[in-house]
């Protein structure tokens, strides 16, 4: 969870961001991506730390009393791969991504090499559930 902590939502132009990505059919893709978490999330994009693109927010709590607010879901075009950002111990997570794709997965991120690779109706499912496991771990007050 350790990348949420540093990460701030910021005022910052998501399709300014895009239009920084060097690469032509990442930031193709990039713009997929952009319709199709707005669409599912049905929230407006914002940019998160200098380079993710994150969709809703929730307060966290952990029990050491560490608090804070992060994404609900998110992604960033990265030179090597597009990070996909979902919620992290959901084990349904796992089961959608036996389906999703041409795939490798970290500790927070799904990684992805063009959305050419990915079912979208998983990725779609993927960003539902992670909004949903996270609205449940941490409702809205």
């Amino acid at each position: 969870m350790g990348y949420e902590l540093k990460t701030k939502e910021t005022d910052n132009s998501v399709i300014e961001f895009i239009e920084t990505v060097e690469s032509p059919k990442k930031r193709e893709d990039a713009y997929k991506l952009l319709e199709i978490f707005t669409e599912t999330t049905g929230y407006e994009a914002k940019m998160w730390g200098p380079s993710i693109i994150g969709f809703g927010s929730y307060h966290y709590k952990y029990p050491t009393g560490h608090e804070g607010d992060a994404m609900l879901v998110g992604f960033s075009p990265r030179k090597a791969k597009i990070s996909l950002y979902f919620a992290t111990g959901d084990s349904k997570r796992e089961e959608l991504l036996k389906s999703f794709g041409k795939h490798t997965t970290g500790k927070a991120c799904v990684y992805i090499n063009k959305v050419a690779d990915i079912d979208v109706e998983v990725l779609k499912a993927l960003i539902k559930q992670s909004m949903l496991f996270l609205q449940e771990t941490y409702p809205p007050k």
